[in-house]
């Protein structure tokens, strides 16, 4: 226990700003065209919906919406099948 504690950093202050419209507008991109969610079949969020993992991300870490690309050693392709890109 003793050495896990001598990895603390002590440090006297941390600023935390709101980002700016442009830098928010900067992060985003994707459109929603469906209201859809979740397909209550295979649980999987609806292409072009409010969760579509195109746009926010793969579900499962470091594996595309139709499973062509599977491991971290994709990381950072987008698959031709889906269109997702492989992140964690």
């Amino acid at each position: 226990m003793q050495d896990s504690l001598q990895n603390i950093v002590d440090f006297s202050a941390l600023e935390i700003r709101i980002a700016n419209p442009d830098t928010i507008l900067s992060w985003s991109h994707g459109e929603i065209k469906k209201p859809e969610t979740i397909n209550y079949r295979s649980l999987k969020a609806e292409k072009d919906g409010l969760f579509d993992e195109k746009i926010f991300g793969p579900i499962k870490d470091f594996e595309c919406y139709c499973g062509k690309y599977k491991r971290a050693r994709y990381k950072g392709i987008i698959c031709d099948k889906c269109g997702v890109e492989v992140t964690h």
